[in-house]
């Protein structure tokens, strides 16, 4: 069995739509390493797109999951629930950001989580617009394809999409889109399109995902928190890849110090684990009706156990500091490589260990270089290294290393890419 033949086994067996970036077929995992099945040896940069947060195979989920299957794996939580569900529901709604009494849903998948999001909001306020941003991910679901800001490839042949959805500017300095630009583009809408009173929720992601790494400004957050104050609108905030310690905070929208109305969850919670919340202020959680929500493996015991055990391994090993680390010294980094390729690297950012690299030409942010991302992403996985693309254009590398990645591991997985550049520009 090798990487070849495994390949062209899924070829065969798997609809072409569910592509993967890389031909190595995984056998093992430890931290923030891989092994194929040909024994070859990778650093994960990509901790299973932010899932992994705690590093592949940590033994406390290991020993958590593993105490629960002894138990049972399935009773499903809307039929017979289950104490480990009760307590992981206690301290999600503790850790979720702000003050507000809270409470919780579970659901099995991110795009589930954004899903019913929309579904409470809608429910709670009477109302049905939802106003998202352009460049945002939100999922893959009918509902979800059309709150994503970006039409390649997720909503590329699968519409008609939902109405009552709005998209405006996320503020991205890089590309000249200010705070003002946005807000004004959201007052034109409102002017324009949807009046404020027909809107149940604006969407957000404070740092986008797979439209590239960007950070909402403090103040932009502030301002939509005080615009739904104004107009009774509840304010999402998407957390699914920032949130778990990601950013150097357990959410990302508490680098802003405001308090969204619902939080959608999932990758990072349960360490490998399939698992999603949505977390409220429980005067709006409430609002729907019972047996309106719910799902048959939403909240499933073996998840609830790991999660149980990730929330642990964070504050006891003190991985949203170490998130600050991690992306400090992989910036650092970074940065260095801009300076020997400025016309190359276009701009350099991080928050915590959420960490990206824009490559351009001539140095002009207003021309992406798509290909040589795909190149790079490419030759880096022959070089024994494991990165991720994303963007609306298709030019960002980011690095979502696990948070457990030793320092040696990190100079070892920038001298790869250091590799890689010099032997494609």
């Amino acid at each position: 069995m090798n990487n070849k033949s495994l390949q062209a086994r899924k070829d065969k067996a798997f609809a072409r739509g569910q592509s993967t970036i890389t031909s190595a077929f995984i056998e093992r995992a430890l931290n923030a390493e891989l092994w194929d099945v040909e024994g070859k040896r990778y650093i994960d940069l990509g901790s299973g797109i932010a899932v992994v947060n705690t590093g592949h195979n940590h033994p406390r989920v290991l020993a958590a999951a593993q105490a629960q299957l002894e138990k049972f794996s399935h009773t499903c939580l809307t039929v017979t629930p289950y104490a480990c569900a009760v307590e992981l529901a206690e301290k999600l709604n503790i850790i979720a950001p702000g003050d507000t009494a809270k409470k919780t849903i579970f659901v099995t998948t991110g795009a589930e989580a954004v899903e019913n999001c929309v579904k409470i909001a809608r429910y709670h306020t009477g109302r049905t617009g939802v106003v998202a941003f352009n460049g945002s991910f939100h999922g893959r679901t009918n509902l979800t394809m059309g709150l994503t800001g970006r039409v390649a490839p997720y909503k590329t042949g699968f519409g008609p999409f939902p109405g009552e959805i709005y998209h405006v500017p996320y503020p991205i300095a890089y590309h000249g889109v200010s705070v003002s630009d946005s807000l004004k583009a959201l007052s034109t809408l409102f002017s324009v399109e949807v009046e404020p009173s027909r809107v149940a929720a604006i969407l957000i992601e404070p740092v986008q995902g797979e439209g590239g790494f960007y950070l909402a400004p403090a103040g932009f957050l502030q301002a939509l928190r005080e615009l739904c104050n104004e107009h009774g609108i509840l304010l999402i905030c998407d957390e699914v890849q920032a949130g778990f310690a990601r950013t150097g905070k357990m959410f990302s929208c508490e680098h802003a110090g405001i308090e969204p109305d619902l939080v959608a969850m999932a990758k990072g919670v349960a360490g490998g684990f399939p698992f999603a919340a949505v977390v409220g202020k429980a005067e709006i959680m409430d609002a729907p009706h019972p047996g309106g929500l719910g799902g048959t493996y939403g909240g499933w015991p073996v998840g609830c156990a790991a999660a149980l055990a990730v929330l642990d391994i964070i504050q006891q090993e003190q991985l949203c500091e170490r998130a600050i680390q991690v992306g400090d010294k992989f910036a650092s980094r970074l940065d260095a490589l801009q300076l020997k390729f400025p016309q190359t690297i276009g701009d350099v950012r991080h928050v915590g260990a959420m960490i990206a690299m824009e490559l351009v030409r001539e140095g002009d942010a207003e021309k992406p270089a798509p290909e040589l991302t795909e190149a790079v992403v490419a030759e880096a996985a022959r070089n024994g290294l494991i990165l991720l693309s994303c963007g609306v254009r298709g030019n960002v590398i980011r690095l979502l290393p696990p948070l457990t990645i030793s320092d040696e591991l990190i100079e070892e997985s920038m001298d790869l890419l250091e590799k890689t550049l010099g032997t494609l520009i």
